[in-house]
């Protein structure tokens, strides 16, 4: 899959189109190969839930002429016995997996459509399972 954003080309020698009053808008194309743009969704997703890249598979789809992501991945948790211990650390890591896979669904959509300018119909995150991490310590 190649995503295509339409663009106004820019004049030759310069870095941004320049209009001109009454004159037509020539079009360019810009092509996102699909590794790219999983690439890109991997990381976005992985920043926003706190997991490694690595660990996020994306699939790409067309909805309508527009992209719908899913993307498979674990949540980053603190451990069953700090919650016991201190229930505010709950809160401290995001809140509860199901609030922070809300949120994060929408930070993927808001930065891969400011990273790639691609229009995305919907995001699904599918959480495969969990990383659990002690919470670390400011000093």
């Amino acid at each position: 899959m190649t995503v295509t954003a339409e663009r106004p080309a820019a004049p030759v020698g310069s870095a941004a189109p320049v209009p001109v009053a009454g004159a037509p808008v020539r079009r360019g194309r810009n092509r996102i190969a699909s590794k790219a743009l999983n690439r890109v969704v991997a990381a976005v997703t992985a920043e926003a839930l706190g997991v490694s890249a690595s660990t996020v598979s994306v699939d790409l789809a067309d909805s309508q002429g527009l992209l719908a992501l899913t993307v498979s991945t674990p949540v980053r948790v603190v451990s069953l016995s700090r919650v016991e211990r201190e229930p505010s650390s709950v809160i401290r890591s995001g809140g509860p997996i199901l609030d922070r896979v809300a949120v994060a669904q929408d930070t993927i959509r808001t930065r891969v459509e400011q990273l790639t300018g691609s229009t995305i119909a919907r995001v699904t995150v599918r959480v495969t399972g969990i990383d659990i991490r002690t919470e670390e310590r400011v000093a």
